[in-house]
């Protein structure tokens, strides 16, 4: 019989409700899998009890006779950065370590209620905010991969969501959720050859989503199918009221929609994208890319999104100043860490709670942050970067008069070795060169994985859609998924 957690959402679903095998059965295999791969420090907490709670009640239901819910007794992981209640919520921040939500948050909520367990709290970067997943107050993730020719060096799983990102790769979980502010679904996605989309700005509700930087943080699925992540992304859209950013349009189905078909349809390739230096077996993969979605039937046209080299820039700017105004509610007073000395003042409780909570990078944000929104810079830095953002978006809007998807690299290389850039923030930021103009154009993105590079490791194409066109974009991505033929997974070694 095949091992159950090598099965995916899809496949799970349909054998519970055939009574193939047990919802409980499924719980218990991933849980013990989840138990021998702590090496891999992908999990913050585990949550054995949800798993096996959600599990009882997809075998009572289908015993009775009842019609399933969508992911009854489907187990998942929850970055842990959604708001769980009753269950650690950190951000992987010794700000919140030990903070136990007493509400839900929206999208944990949906999930939930459509018959998904939790097998646990994903690790990722310190605030959502880096690459690499080095970040992290609980010490970094390591990827399940390994480069080929003997190299064991620890590999980065991509960041923020890299706890995600390894804990599916590793076959630990079917399927998770993570958060995309810049790129931290689409760049882990690509790092250890899994799929990820970051749905339209709005699409999914922030609320209880511990908030980076709020007009451009976005939930969405990650799992190793595109049919997976349409399946989730079904259950964790929809309007919410207590989020005013929420769009209020009903959900499509997306996975009755999918199709790899894309006749009739134009790919957009933009020329900006080949930076300098390109790795050639980069250019290689888009180029791959380029010859399957025409096999799909596309046109292929060469379009100009001439304000993409300022994208990083003015991402840098918007994104930390965002996060220096929403952490600024990690005070010591309300919630969470509070370093309070005898004879301390309130100010200087204030800046002890701080400087203790926050690790280097979410400071070196902050900083820039506040820097950028202070009198006499704000105009000269944020104000521009504003401008910019707005001529981004519009280049999209431009584009989409000749084409209806674009194709690009996801990441501009394979996995990285730990440590192997986090002396250098720069170098760290160019990670998400390909993933932040749609981010900051709020439109939806896809990656999928399309091969191996020469030491092994997966690569990433990605797929831009108009914004709401979540259908076309998975679409895209299971024409690209068919013809890959991408079956590479790491092998076990923790």
């Amino acid at each position: 019989m095949t091992d159950v957690t090598d099965l995916g959402i899809a496949q799970l679903r349909d054998g519970i409700r055939a009574g193939t095998f047990s919802a409980r059965e499924v719980a218990d295999a991933f849980i013990v899998k989840v138990s021998k791969a702590k090496a891999l420090n992908a999990f913050i907490v585990e949550t054995p009890d949800h798993a096996i709670a959600a599990a009882k009640d997809a075998d009572a239901a289908r015993a009775a006779g009842e019609t399933l819910k969508p992911l009854a007794g489907v187990p998942i992981g929850m970055k842990d950065l959604f708001a769980t209640k009753g269950v650690q919520t950190t951000a992987a921040s010794h700000m919140l370590e030990g903070f136990k939500p007493v509400y839900e948050s929206t999208v944990s909520q949906r999930l939930w209620d459509a018959g998904a367990g939790m097998l646990g709290k994903l690790n990722l970067d310190q605030f959502a905010m880096g690459s690499s997943n080095e970040t992290s107050y609980f010490g970094n993730v390591i990827s399940p991969w390994r480069r080929g020719g003997g190299d064991n060096a620890p590999l980065a799983p991509g960041g923020s969501s890299g706890g995600s990102s390894a804990a599916i790769a590793a076959r630990l979980v079917p399927g998770a959720t993570g958060t995309d502010t810049g790129g931290s679904i689409r760049q882990p996605a690509a790092f250890v050859g899994i799929s990820g989309i970051k749905p339209t700005y709005g699409r999914c509700s922030r609320w209880g989503v511990v908030a980076f930087a709020s007009s451009l943080d976005q939930a969405g699925p990650m799992a190793r199918s595109v049919q997976d992540c349409a399946i989730l992304l079904e259950n964790m859209a929809g309007f919410d009221p207590k989020d005013s950013t929420s769009l209020e349009l009903a959900v499509p189905k997306w996975e009755a929609g999918l199709s790899s078909s894309l006749r009739g349809k134009k790919i957009g390739i933009p020329k900006e994208y080949r930076v300098d230096g390109m790795p050639a077996e980069i250019e290689a993969l888009w180029q791959q890319g380029i010859d399957w979605v025409k096999d799909a039937g596309a046109e292929v046209v060469e379009v100009s999104l001439p304000h993409t080299k300022y994208a990083l820039p003015a991402y840098y700017i918007i994104a930390p100043a965002e996060a220096s105004s929403n952490l600024a509610r990690y005070d010591g007073v309300r919630y969470g860490l509070r370093e309070l000395a005898d004879g301390q003042n309130l100010q200087e409780m204030y800046a002890s709670t701080r400087a203790a909570g926050f690790g280097d990078e979410v400071k070196r944000r902050i900083l820039i942050g506040t820097y950028v929104l202070s009198a006499g810079f704000y105009d000269a830095y944020y104000t521009q970067a504003q401008k910019v953002r707005t001529l981004i978006a519009r280049d999209f809007d431009n584009a989409w008069m000749e084409c209806d998807l674009l194709l690009t690299p996801t990441a501009p290389s394979a996995a990285f070795a730990l440590g192997e850039k986090s002396a250098d923030p720069l170098a760290m930021y160019l990670n998400d060169v390909f993933t932040v103009p749609s981010s900051l154009a709020g439109l939806p993105a896809m990656s999928v994985p399309g091969g191996l590079d020469k030491a092994g490791l997966p690569l990433g194409l990605q797929i831009i859609g108009k914004p709401l066109d979540e259908q076309g974009v998975l679409n895209a991505g299971l024409a690209i998924e068919e013809r890959a033929g991408f079956t590479a997974r790491p092998e076990s070694w923790w």
